[in-house]
């Protein structure tokens, strides 16, 4: 796999605290942009089921 550059969320809009997202060594990795540092690592199956899970609404009892 290709690793790839750090893509901002399309729901962030022009400002610069935002999530970013990118692919590295077969892996995902998502960061806050002000938090650079702080590197969230998993896999594509995990990040998918997560995603999938906060559609359906699985965590709003969280909220």
């Amino acid at each position: 796999m290709t690793d790839t550059k750090w893509q901002k969320s399309s729901f962030s809009g022009n400002v610069e605290n935002c999530v970013e997202v990118r692919s590295f060594d077969g892996m995902v990795e998502l960061r806050e942009s002000d938090e650079g540092h702080v590197i969230l690592r998993t896999t594509p199956a995990a990040l998918a089921a997560l995603l999938q899970g906060i559609k359906a609404g699985e965590f709003d009892h969280h909220a």
